[in-house]
């Protein structure tokens, strides 16, 4: 999905896999109907708005702004990553996802810009256990995360945004710790849509605001009205420190987007994120070969260009596609298309 940042205005929407809707236009036939309907592939869930996923890493800008506002972090603060997180007494480990590719950490330490960039794990572990999950969830709120947008189209889905209080309501139990640390990298109970990911990215991208998402631009030639959404406060200097990891995402040798680089004409500022569908054994490796189509995980990427003034804010989902890596080439052609719109 793609928005205009300056009005909330959905610049394009696309959901797959599609259907031919003439089928309904005299009467569907039980037997297509029954087709499209049990489907494995849900071609009449309508993913903009109703296809709910874990956000992943796409929410670690987020977290790093919020972090700054509430003094749980610096844009100094620099954290140890020998690849895990540990808490206190705990003896689990809670990997870093590049402990499975290099056998360590990123870094010995990771300040908030490089932890966004190249999507430290063990950095986001540590800020989320700083937050705890009650103040975790009520950040992620203030960028619209488990409220619905109120788009213009109906049946929009406002996905899951958990807290101690929704897991007494919603499943009968008690928060524990770790919970938290998977929350803070956008997996666990936290679902979100491709819209609420774009939206939120709007924050971002607007250093602030955000109007609530309109298909319908005017209506008997009168334009809709922009209506004001959220509103996100923060230092200048927070901004700049998220927006210069989100460029480093895509700019910076070890930024988990820089494979979109190349040839690039303009300045973009990203974050991906890949989505697990099953869980993984804390002694375990992730096999997508073993595993099914459809237990693969999924790929996010949010973005938002030209850095300098946005004019389209992006949130890209490939369901079971392995990871972010394969969202971006999506997003950088609607990108490149946008951009060049007017040569």
């Amino acid at each position: 999905v793609a928005l205009d940042p300056r009005t909330g205005g959905v610049l394009s929407a696309v959901s797959n896999p599609r259907y031919d809707p003439n089928k309904f236009v005299n009467g569907i036939s039980f037997y297509d109907y029954a087709e499209l309907r049990d489907s494995r592939d849900a071609p009449l869930l309508n993913r903009v708005i109703q296809g709910q996923y874990p956000p992943a890493s796409t929410i670690k800008p987020m977290l790093g702004l919020a972090g700054l506002n509430r003094d749980l972090i610096t844009i100094d603060t620099a954290i140890p990553d020998p690849g895990y997180y540990q808490l206190p007494g705990d003896p689990r480990r809670y990997r870093d996802w590049i402990l499975r590719v290099r056998g360590t950490g990123h870094a010995q330490e990771m300040n908030l810009r490089d932890s966004i960039a190249q999507s430290c794990d063990v950095y986001f572990y540590e800020l989320a256990n700083r937050f705890g999950i009650d103040a975790l969830a009520e950040s992620l709120e203030e960028f619209g995360i488990g409220s619905l947008t109120g788009v213009d189209l109906p049946s929009e889905k406002r996905g899951i945004l958990p807290s101690s209080e929704w897991k007494r309501r919603v499943i009968g139990s008690s928060w524990y710790g770790g919970e938290t640390l998977i929350v803070g990298i956008g997996q666990g109970y936290m679902l979100a849509t491709p819209l609420q990911l774009a939206v939120a990215t709007t924050v971002l991208a607007t250093r602030g605001t955000a109007f609530k998402p309109t298909f319908v631009a005017a209506v008997d030639g009168r334009s809709v009205e922009l209506e004001p959404l959220l509103n996100v406060s923060a230092e200048t200097a927070y901004w700049d420190e998220v927006f210069a990891g989100m460029v480093d995402t895509v700019s910076s040798v070890r930024g988990t987007a820089f494979g979109m680089r190349s040839g690039l004409t303009y300045s973009v500022a990203g974050k991906t994120g890949t989505a697990q569908v099953v869980g993984i054994a804390q002694d375990a490796t992730y096999d997508e070969e073993a595993l099914s189509e459809y237990q693969r995980n999924h790929g996010w990427f949010v973005a938002f260009a030209p850095v300098e003034n946005p004019e389209i804010v992006l949130a890209v989902l490939t369901e079971n596609s392995g990871g972010g890596s394969s969202a971006y080439p999506v997003a950088r052609a609607m990108l490149d298309y946008w951009m060049s719109r007017d040569e």
